[in-house]
């Protein structure tokens, strides 16, 4: 695995040359999974039991979890915007995840982090605006109007903030697993590797996945109440 985000091939759109990167193809990869099972889910699930079994009790573990966490931080009154993050969650797991197999994570691209947190950012001055309306642009001026340029600063940092967060841990474990198969021999990549993968690609990757989410999620009810 390299350290650099690698051009794999270049199309040619009206004279201008498009890049697809290494990270785009993950990406795609990822959204293919999450497409297919989607499919799949609304194709079992046409099938409802009362009682549920099997693949439709996994799917209703999944989405009631997932409800129960958003409304318990954002309230009912704004969990209607749970869709999103669900889908957001599901990305950002993948991503990790799949780095097991010699995928490289889409998130260890500070592109993709930055443009998850910039969706998070318009989607909480969106529900800020709807919301509170007035009062939201309001509180910019708050409790003098000296203070703008301040919390001006302030609400535009959420999302470079958010995005190296999540990138600088993904980027990390990334970089400590590429130096660990660079410097050793082939006889200790056996085993080992494994351990450092669970760690990096599972539990941080978990860790880091539940942290952007629980955090965009506080940004937005913290602009809607």
């Amino acid at each position: 695995m390299s350290l650099n985000v690698d051009n794999v091939f270049v199309i040619d759109v009206g004279g201008f040359e498009v890049w697809i990167t290494e990270t785009i193809i993950s990406t795609w990869f990822i959204m293919l999974i999450i497409i297919i099972f989607a499919i799949i889910a609304r194709i079992k699930l046409s099938r409802f039991r009362v009682i549920p079994t099997g693949f439709q009790n996994v799917v209703e573990f999944i989405v009631e979890s997932f409800d129960k966490f958003s409304v318990n931080t954002l309230g009912k009154n704004l969990s209607y915007i749970s869709p999103w993050y669900f889908t957001v969650f599901a990305f950002i797991l993948l991503s990790s995840l799949l780095s097991i197999f010699g995928l490289r994570a889409p998130t260890a691209d500070f592109a993709t982090t930055f443009a998850l947190a910039l969706a998070s950012f318009a989607l909480m001055i969106f529900m800020g605006l709807r919301h509170r309306k007035g009062k939201y642009l309001k509180s910019f001026f708050e409790p003098h109007f000296m203070f703008f340029p301040l919390n001006l600063i302030g609400e535009l940092a959420k999302p470079v903030s958010l995005s190296f967060r999540l990138f600088g841990n993904v980027l990390s474990g990334t970089i400590i697993l590429t130096l660990y198969y660079a410097l050793t021999p082939i006889f200790v990549q056996f085993g080992i590797p494994a351990l450092l993968h669970a760690f990096f690609d599972v539990l941080f990757g978990a860790l880091q996945t539940y942290i952007f989410v629980i955090i965009s999620l506080m940004y937005v009810k913290g602009a809607a109440e």
